[in-house]
């Protein structure tokens, strides 16, 4: 099955449901993964660590949409 959004955007739609826009990463992967909002995904990266890889990279397009408040806190601005 393709994924219908991307992983950035899967995000958001789990932060927008949360209390100050924010959870951990943990917390934001166990959605995605509990609503199948991302299914097919490559590679054996953790789905935790590909959210904070494409959330907080200095080169990616979406790092403008979230903040880190602590190291494992994200916040959809």
């Amino acid at each position: 099955m393709k994924n219908l959004i991307r992983l950035h955007e899967a995000v958001a739609i789990v932060l927008l449901g949360k209390p100050n826009k924010t959870a951990t990463l943990e917390q934001i992967a166990k959605e995605i993964r509990r609503r199948e909002l991302f299914p097919n995904r490559k590679g054996g990266i953790e789905l935790s660590e590909q959210i904070r890889i494409r959330t907080s990279i200095s080169s990616s397009r979406y790092k403008s949409w979230f903040l880190f408040t602590r190291p494992d806190i994200l916040k959809l601005r």
